[in-house]
C-alpha cells in the first residue's frame, strides 16, 4: 500500500519543518539572524493511465489520465534577507546596517566572509574585530591615544586624538553586495561564504546607489516574529498528526485484508 510510503515522506518534511521554525525561534535574540522557510516538492508520479494516450485504435486521446503521487521532499531551505529591527546600544563600535550589504571579514584562513553582525570591538593591536576576533575589511586600525571614535553613515572611521580637536580619518568601511544574497553559504557564527549561487560580490562604500548606510551605536535585531512561528508551529505539528493518522489508517485496512478468510 502506497498511502504507508507517501504518509511517510510527509512525517519526515514536516519534521524537516519543525527543526527550521525550531532554529527560528531559537535565534530570535541573535544579532542580524535572517529567517528561514522550508519549501517543499511533491515526488514523482506513478502513471496508472498516462495522460494523453490513445484509449481507441480510432485516436481517442485519455483527457486527464491517472496519476498517483509518490509523497513530498525537501526542495530547499530560503533564508529571507528582511531588515531587522534597529536596536540602539551606544555602544561606540556597534554597527547596524541600514540597507542592503554585508561587512567583509578576513578569516584566519585568508578567505573573506560576510556578516551583518556588526557588534565589534578592538584587538590588542587596536584593529576593529568580530566578536571572535576576526578582523573588519579593510583593517581599520583604531590609535591608542584616540579620545573618540566616530563612524558616519558613509563608513568613514574618524577619531579625535589627544591634544587635538579636529578629528583625523583612519579607514574607510566597505560594504558588499550579492546578486543572489540566498546562494550565500552560511557557516555559523554569524558568517556567510561566497558560494556558485551567490555570484561574485560588489563591493563600495555605504550609501552609494544599491548600498545601505552605516548606524553607529546600533545593531540590527533579528527578523524572526516569534507570532507567526508559533503559528507555523501549530501548523507543522498538525500537518505531521494527520501523516501519523493515514499511517494508521493504511495499517488497519492492511489488518483488515490480512484477517480476511
Amino acid at each position: 500500500m502506497r498511502a504507508l510510503d507517501i504518509a511517510a515522506t510527509g512525517m519526515q518534511a514536516q519534521q524537516t519543518n519543525v527543526e527550521v521554525i525550531s532554529n527560528n525561534i531559537a535565534n530570535m535574540t541573535t544579532t542580524a539572524f535572517k529567517r528561514r522557510r522550508a519549501e517543499f516538492q511533491d515526488l514523482m508520479y506513478q502513471n496508472l493511465r498516462r495522460v494523453g494516450s490513445n484509449s481507441s485504435d480510432s485516436g481517442s486521446i485519455v483527457p486527464a489520465g491517472a496519476q498517483v503521487g509518490l509523497g513530498v521532499r525537501t526542495a530547499a531551505i530560503y533564508r529571507i534577507d528582511e531588515q531587522g529591527n534597529l536596536q540602539q546600544t551606544s555602544n561606540t563600535l556597534d554597527l547596524a546596517i541600514s540597507g542592503n550589504g554585508y561587512f567583509q571579514v578576513t578569516l584566519p584562513s585568508g578567505d573573506t566572509a560576510y556578516t551583518r553582525d556588526g557588534t565589534f570591538g578592538l584587538s590588542p593591536q587596536g584593529q576593529i574585530v568580530t566578536a571572535d576576533g576576526y578582523v573588519v575589511a579593510p583593517g581599520i586600525t583604531i590609535p591608542s591615544n584616540a579620545t573618540s571614535v566616530t563612524i558616519n553613515t558613509s563608513g568613514q572611521v574618524q577619531v579625535t586624538l589627544s591634544g587635538q580637536s579636529s578629528p583625523t580619518t583612519v579607514g574607510q568601511i566597505q560594504l558588499a553586495t550579492f546578486p543572489n544574497d540566498a546562494g550565500l553559504d552560511a557557516q555559523g557564527n554569524n558568517l556567510l561564504l561566497q558560494s556558485a549561487a551567490s555570484g561574485n560580490p560588489t563591493t563600495s562604500s555605504p550609501g552609494q546607489p544599491g548600498f545601505g548606510t552605516v548606524m553607529q551605536g546600533f545593531v540590527e535585531t533579528s527578523n524572526v516574529n516569534v507570532v507567526t512561528e508559533i503559528t507555523n508551529l501549530i501548523t507543522a505539528q498538525r500537518a505531521y498528526e494527520m501523516n501519523s493518522r493515514v499511517i494508521t489508517t493504511a495499517d488497519q485496512m492492511l489488518s483488515t485484508l490480512t484477517n480476511m478468510h
